[in-house]
């Protein structure tokens, strides 16, 4: 199924769980057209997807309800545009597939609490899309690395969550990406916003999303100090914005 490059223009944003105020961003989603999966099926068979070398993106087309199992009733439903004004995407981890071996519904990795949910999509509701990027956070370390078909491109010191707003760990995705209007401000130049939510602040503005995003403070590098964003010196956020695309697995390890 190919999607086109799709470039948005956001209205508004939030990222307060990363210690910021609300800015005017604006950015862009982009991925490149997915192969389907070939061979011989069974219906109803499950194949898993996506690799260390390459991930699987799902676009809301308009409106897509996502359910605990292919067919139930869905638990969520989400717009073609997220509450930023972003195109809605979701991290594919599977398709269950009909006799002819074409997708009838996709397991997807969601940007909602409780951290790492995933359920059921049905695959007419979507356009799929790849990604060859992945994104490796070590808080112990305090490094941000980021792969580009299996090889590091980039490897920077980071600022990680305090320990009374600790930096969520687990499996996400890049579900953003924003600019914001003063680049001199609390995310720099730019932040890529993933699908995770801060354990703590449940209580911020749009749930306490978490981001990787550039700094006004440069000292606070290589410290735990955010309240649960990961922040980069801005001239290695702008490397790491131009190629990280929505939809970039994001594995944030201990």
């Amino acid at each position: 199924m190919r999607v086109p490059v799709v470039s948005v223009a956001l209205v508004l944003v939030s990222l307060a769980a990363c210690g910021g105020k609300q800015a005017q961003p604006r950015a862009e989603v982009s991925a490149r057209p997915a192969a389907s999966p070939a061979g011989a099926c069974k219906a109803g068979a499950f194949r898993r997807l996506g690799s260390r070398r390459l991930a699987y993106v799902a676009i809301v087309r308009h409106r897509a309800a996502v359910a605990r199992r292919p067919g139930a009733r869905p638990f969520a439903s989400f717009d073609r545009l997220n509450v930023n004004g972003v195109p809605t995407v979701f991290s594919i981890r599977g398709a269950r597939l009909d006799r002819n071996c074409k997708p009838r519904s996709y397991l997807v990795q969601v940007a909602r609490r409780p951290n790492g949910v995933t359920g059921w999509v049905a695959a007419r509701q979507i356009a799929v899309a790849r990604v060859k990027t992945r994104i490796v956070v070590d808080l112990s370390d305090r490094q941000v690395t980021l792969y580009r078909d299996g090889r590091r491109v980039l490897r920077a010191t980071a600022a990680i969550g305090s320990s009374a707003t600790p930096t969520p760990v687990g499996r996400f995705y890049v579900n953003q990406r924003l600019i914001p209007t003063d680049k001199s401000g609390p995310f720099g130049p730019g932040a890529v916003g993933i699908s995770a939510f801060s354990e703590v602040l449940t209580g911020w503005t749009q749930g306490g999303p978490i981001a990787i995003h550039g700094t006004n403070t440069p000292s606070s590098i290589g410290h735990a100090v955010s309240n649960g964003c990961i922040r980069l010196p801005n001239a290695t956020l702008r490397k790491l914005f131009a190629q990280a695309l929505n939809g970039t697995p994001v594995l944030i390890r201990n």
